[in-house]
């Protein structure tokens, strides 16, 4: 017998549904949701600029400062 038996699950559903009612259940699988995507994406290293293409990933500009670095800064 494991430990989430259908049976189970209902007594939980059924105490949410008295806790917070059906009027709010929608607006907690929501929330839910968007902190599961968020946690996906954080912990794969991706943010939501990088997938409209506001900035650039995080290797590429790692590059770009170990480049800028290694360049002498011209002088008069």
């Amino acid at each position: 017998m494991g430990a989430l038996e259908p049976w189970h699950l209902i007594l939980i559903l059924a105490i949410v549904l008295i806790i917070f009612g059906p009027g709010k259940l929608p607006d907690i699988g929501k929330a839910m949701g968007k902190t599961i995507k968020e946690f996906r994406q954080a912990s794969s290293g991706v943010t939501i600029d990088d997938l409209q293409g506001k900035t650039k990933p995080a290797q590429d500009q790692v590059e770009q400062a170990s480049e800028q670095k290694e360049t002498p800064a011209k002088t008069s």
